[in-house]
């Protein structure tokens, strides 16, 4: 499947730097990925990165806990039995939190990770930059999802994204010209990256992508979409994409931790990937959408664009089989919608990275990981945590 990868890039040692950085360190990020790397890189991102700081909330609000060992909880997948415990061990996972009806009832982790470590989303940050399209629309900063993208962002007028409406960018059908592949060092990501690591500004990079596909055809997972929606974003606020998520987000729900969010070498937020989260502020993000957008007794993400963004709003978007035999998962506005009649839906990112929502249950999960098979997981992943809402009925 292609959702954001570089692993055909040759092992690079990485250096990772004792103090923020300025510009991107380009041996360190072309070198993040590999597996002697990845388990520091993965929270230190904010040493290979220059970062935006999002300032965690004066108020923050704290889960009830009633913590209980699930380790030994069994799941059954491809005709084998299995432990959470040992579903955690193999899928090399740094942080597991659980939390149903507001309770946090397990709390998992491991390999240096903590509490207080900030663990890097990769595409999962998809879903937070979906948010705030949602809010800025009902603010009126974004008039409707259904106006080209030019007319927010002139920047892309004479690009393959002229005539592409938000919507379609949203479902990552946009038909830009732009492969994702894992195994292919000519693969578009990997030579974004390569030209973000020697300079490149992403607004550059997207201004000269052409058109392959007729928009709001064809499902295509494309990084790049989502850094557009980061575009857009910051044109219609006058603010960088971490700010607004700090004001409208952030703050409002009570984070308990300061996050950051990597740039470019320009200061643009990339927002598709590697914004830095602890596990818990995950778990609230996630709990925030559960409850459709409402935080106690304000709507901090409107609840009509929460409950649009995870049904598939179009049948190419439904991807049965699309990726492997078996994969049951579709796509709308940067989230994952399992079929199934629980109200799941997930956020996921390369690697292991989870934030996963069951309405009927009252449960959001959220794992970090540094999987090194995680290519093939979103099902069996999808199995476990089914099963921990089960155990928890």
């Amino acid at each position: 499947m292609a959702r954001w990868l570089i692993s055909a890039i040759p092992a690079l040692a990485v250096c990772v730097a004792a103090h923020a950085v300025e510009t991107i360190q380009a041996s360190a990020m072309l070198g993040m990925l590999e597996e002697e790397n990845r388990l520091d890189a993965f929270r230190n991102m904010d040493k290979i990165f220059p970062v935006k700081v999002i300032e965690r909330s004066e108020n923050p609000f704290q889960f009830k806990e009633s913590l209980r060992d699930m380790s030994e909880v069994e799941f059954e997948w491809q005709g084998s039995n299995a432990t959470i415990g040992s579903f955690l061990e193999k899928t090399v996972t740094t942080a597991l939190v659980v939390v149903k009806d507001g309770t946090i009832m397990f709390e998992h982790y491991a390999l240096g990770n903590t509490r207080e470590s900030n663990a890097t989303s990769m595409s999962v940050a998809k879903s937070f930059t979906s948010a705030l399209i949602g809010i800025a629309l009902e603010e009126g900063l974004i008039k409707s999802i259904d106006d080209p993208i030019e007319k927010y962002v002139p920047e892309l007028k004479d690009s393959g994204y002229a005539g592409v409406t938000i919507k379609h960018i949203l479902q990552m059908s946009s038909g830009i010209g732009f492969s994702e592949v894992y195994d292919d060092q000519t693969s578009d990501i990997i030579l974004m990256m390569g030209q973000m690591a020697g300079g490149k500004s992403i607004v550059e990079y997207a201004a000269a992508l052409e058109s392959e596909e007729t928009p709001g055809t064809k499902f295509n997972y494309a990084s790049i979409d989502t850094n557009v929606l980061g575009m857009l974003l910051e044109n219609v606020t006058g603010k960088s994409p971490a700010k607004y998520l700090e004001e409208k987000i952030w703050k409002p729900i009570g984070m308990e931790s300061d996050a950051t969010w990597a740039t470019d070498n320009h200061g643009n937020v990339l927002t598709f990937a590697w914004l830095n989260v602890t596990a818990r502020d995950f778990a609230r993000f996630g709990h925030l959408y559960l409850n459709e957008g409402r935080w106690g007794s304000e709507q901090v993400v409107p609840e009509k664009w929460v409950n649009e963004s995870v049904v598939p709003g179009e049948d190419y978007l439904k991807l049965t089989d699309h990726y492997v035999p078996g994969w049951d998962i579709g796509y709308q506005y940067q989230w994952w919608v399992p079929e199934s009649d629980e109200g799941e839906f997930t956020a996921i990112g390369v690697w292991g990275q989870y934030i996963y929502v069951n309405r009927i249950q009252n449960l959001v999960i959220v794992k970090n990981s540094v999987d090194p098979d995680f290519d093939m997981r979103d099902m069996e992943t999808i199995a476990a945590f089914r099963a921990i809402g089960r155990a928890l009925k």
